[in-house]
């Protein structure tokens, strides 16, 4: 984590030895860190800015709301296996960022090879789908994109191969019944637990350029979840999943994402496609898809072979969309 990233050196060293959840008392910490009284408690201030829950007690010390597990490249690269060892080997950590995708996106444009892979503990401008926020505070969930070349347009239904391997990688965590919602949401008993955001670029070798963005809420305040226009979970609030590391999780995506993106270009989704219908529970729902002022109401049918949702629209005529914001009516 460059000193750039948003926090200084002296407030990410502070956060790291609060991260256990213990009480510290001021004369540890200054002894720890060589801080005096005052550069402790601007430190905290620091981080309370952030929105960092410090709990401060007279007589006792610092503790942090909540324990925090915060990203450790070598934890990561140590969990790598098989194709993911040999296809990500150029992982970044930042300590805060824009967006991971938007970071990607620049890399690319200025020859980062293909299999970087980046995180941050915390987003300022995190993006979702058709231009949305993604609500991103500090050390709380995952925030992580991947860049991969294709030699052709060959990526069609990728958005739909990556929840199959995040499916995968949550349940060999423990997680039970996560679902995924066409095309892009990742949830658990219907309610939010992720997205993925792919973004494509064309280079000037006839390449494609795509990042791939997965957002996932591992342990998200409630008052930042407020800001989110849809019911969430977060692994936190599902059996078993309070427990799960962010780093084994992280890791655990990627060893089941490489495998997928080094053979894509020449299976495509086939592979793929009866497990992510296994996953998607709205079959026979009715739905509404809207595409910016459009939009057409009906019941899903499913998706094509080439990953396109089909609707029965209430006109009597089955559509495909490529795209489009999707809102399930309750059952």
């Amino acid at each position: 984590m460059s000193a750039a990233d948003g926090l200084s050196p002296a407030s990410r060293n502070l956060l790291a030895l609060l991260a256990d959840g213990g009480f510290h008392s001021g004369e540890a910490i200054a002894a720890s860190t060589g801080s005096s009284r005052a550069g402790i408690w601007k430190r905290i201030e620091e981080l309370r800015a952030l929105g960092v829950e410090v709990h401060a007690v007279p007589g006792t010390g610092y503790r942090l709301a909540r324990p925090l597990e915060l990203l450790d490249r070598d934890a990561i690269a140590s969990a790598l296996t098989g194709a993911a060892a040999e296809s990500f080997g150029g992982l970044e950590i930042h300590f805060q960022l824009d967006s991971t995708n938007s970071h990607l996106m620049r890399r690319a444009a200025h020859g980062a090879p293909t299999g970087t892979v980046c995180l941050a503990e915390r987003q300022t401008a995190g993006k979702g789908r058709i231009g949305r926020d993604w609500v991103s505070p500090l050390s709380g969930n995952v925030y992580l994109s991947l860049l991969w070349r294709f030699g052709r347009a060959g990526f069609s239904g990728l958005s739909l191969a990556v929840g199959v391997a995040v499916v995968r990688a949550l349940r060999a965590q423990g997680i039970a019944d996560p679902a995924l919602k066409w095309p892009n949401d990742i949830l658990w008993s219907r309610r939010k637990l992720g997205g993925i955001l792919i973004e494509v670029t064309g280079e000037a070798n006839g390449q494609y350029a795509v990042v791939i963005g997965i957002g996932l809420n591992v342990n998200l305040p409630d008052r930042h979840g407020e800001n989110i226009d849809q019911d969430w979970i977060d692994l936190a609030r599902i059996p078993g999943g309070a427990g799960v590391s962010r780093n084994r999780l992280v890791a655990g995506m990627l060893n089941a994402l490489a495998p997928m993106l080094a053979d894509y270009e020449s299976t495509g989704l086939a592979p793929y496609l009866d497990e992510w219908r296994r996953y998607h529970g709205f079959d026979g729902a009715m739905a509404t898809v809207q595409q910016g002022d459009w939009a057409r109401t009906g019941r899903i049918v499913g998706v094509s072979a080439e990953g396109l949702l089909i609707l029965e629209c209430e006109d009597g005529k089955v559509r495909q969309f490529a795209s489009g914001d999707v809102r399930v009516r309750p059952l």
